[in-house]
């Protein structure tokens, strides 16, 4: 049962059910399904039109760095974060300050505003999320005004006042959603409770979902790289628990979810997530409001299935995060298995695109719902993949690697860094960061995206940054060649 605090909180929580519940809608005269042939249009009109921003911005970020660096050609750079929760997403706010022309003045500075692509998994698509469903401000903005606080003062402990009434109304949000069909798991008050820290405006950000990203000044503007939230599929209709490592990698994007796995190769748009679908057509009226984007930055970090057939139990009193939002869920529907996942409705139900290659051993087009969990769980814990897609025309990668490989650190089983200023390498698991933590995370960060002030380090990368476009290239590079990369 439910804390008779929450009890009298709840009360006053119902005007926030219609912001997180799924409504129904009439349907697109458009297509809900597309094969996997390349970008949708909208697509294409961002990537055409951010690339021609970012290319001025990498123009100038070069002749700034190094006046040797020809600029006739300039390649599409994408940036990934990778999960490792809280650590992730400070030590990739600090990469990304590193590279904010707004936000710093490093040998990086500048490189953010060059970026095409922008990717998150995980902690990193916190990170990515916070960013995005805020309109894009700095990261200092987003320490100051909504991290410090919200990291020091855990909502994952119902015991704070704060806490106790962002529990209540995220009760009232998983029981309205819950009574309006819709199937509720332990991703629902995950990704509630995530928003409060993550997301800005009333009710810990209730009314944002990813697809009204794409209508924020700086995403219509072009301004900002085009984001990308990766998820993986868990074939529980064979009762695997976790992904194995040829999982299926999904997208989130502001425009389309879907895969370009060849065993789904398809996309719908991300607006209508959460409609019954059947052979590409909706069976009766639409579904939006499903794409909240805390229910999607919590699948994406959704590691509950961990404990498969260990269902969390609900136990009164506990400050213990799983079994807070077990006690949620149990106060909604009995606890199961299938509460382990996040549930979408599977838009590609009795579906094959005319670019897939049926995989009877992944039968995805039989399966009427979707479970999806963390998307590092299949030995990448950066999102890449999406980035690799010939359609987006990526030529360079900058990957963040925060995994927690060997004491915290990453050690090259993902991508290799070292520098440091600060022990950045906290467990997954620490839900806490003082104010002083959360400075010096994301100063590390900072070091990390500058090779802890290294003054040669702007031109090194530069020099990989343009090594294969064929042209002009700085004397410099060869010593920085010499010294980080391997290539033959």
């Amino acid at each position: 049962m439910l804390a008779l605090l929450l009890l009298s909180l709840l009360l006053a929580a119902s005007p926030v059910l219609s912001t997180y519940v799924p409504q129904s809608a009439t349907c697109p005269t458009t297509s809900l399904v597309r094969p996997a042939n390349g970008l949708s249009d909208d697509g294409e009109t961002y990537r055409v039109a951010r690339k021609a921003i970012a290319d001025e911005s990498l123009k100038a970020w070069l002749t700034k760095t190094n006046s040797g660096f020809g600029t006739a050609e300039l390649p599409a750079i994408a940036l990934t974060t990778s999960g490792g929760g809280y650590r992730s997403l400070l030590s990739g706010a600090g990469v990304i300050q590193g590279l904010d022309s707004r936000d710093s003045d490093v040998s990086t500075t500048g490189l953010y505003q060059a970026l095409t692509y922008q990717a998150g998994l995980s902690g990193g698509s916190w990170l990515l999320s916070s960013m995005a469903g805020n309109n894009y401000p700095t990261i200092t903005y987003l320490k100051e005004i909504l991290w410090k606080q919200t990291f020091q003062d855990s909502l994952a402990d119902p015991a704070f006042l704060l806490g106790a009434i962002a529990y209540a109304e995220i009760i009232a949000n998983v029981l309205g959603k819950e009574a309006a069909g819709y199937c509720t798991t332990l991703t629902d008050p995950w990704g509630r409770l995530l928003s409060y820290q993550l997301l800005s405006g009333s009710y810990g950000g209730v009314s944002t979902t990813l697809s009204s990203v794409s209508s924020l000044s700086s995403f219509t503007s072009y301004s900002v790289p085009f984001p990308v939230i990766t998820s993986l599929g868990s074939k529980v209709w064979l009762g695997d628990c976790a992904p194995g490592p040829n999982a299926t990698t999904y997208e989130f994007t502001p425009y389309e979810f879907g895969s370009w796995d060849s065993d789904v190769s398809t996309f719908t748009p991300t607006k209508y997530l959460g409609t019954t679908m059947s052979g590409g057509r909706a069976t009766g009226k639409c579904t939006t409001n499903y794409d909240n984007l805390g229910y999607i930055l919590g699948t994406s970090s959704n590691l509950f299935n961990n404990a498969c057939l260990d269902v969390p139990v609900a136990e009164i009193s506990s400050t213990n995060l799983d079994v807070s939002l077990a006690q949620i869920i149990d106060d909604v529907h009995k606890l199961t298995t299938e509460d382990l996942y996040a549930t979408y409705k599977n838009p590609f139900y009795n579906y094959i695109s005319s670019t897939a290659t049926p995989n009877i051993g992944n039968n995805i087009s039989a399966q009427e719902n979707l479970s999806l969990v963390d998307g590092g769980e299949a030995l990448q814990n950066n999102p890449i993949f999406p980035l690799l897609q010939p359609a987006r025309n990526v030529s360079v990668i900058l990957v963040n690697d925060n995994s927690n490989d060997a004491g915290g650190w990453p050690n090259g089983t993902e991508i290799f860094t070292t520098e440091y200023t600060f022990a950045s390498n906290t467990s997954i698991y620490q839900l806490e960061y003082s104010e002083t933590e959360t400075d010096e995370m994301v100063a590390n960060g900072v070091g990390i995206a500058t090779q802890g002030g290294d003054s040669a380090w702007g031109t090194c990368l530069g020099c990989a940054i343009m090594m294969k476009t064929g042209q002009p290239l700085p004397s410099d590079c060869t010593a920085c060649f010499a010294k980080y990369c391997y290539f033959d």
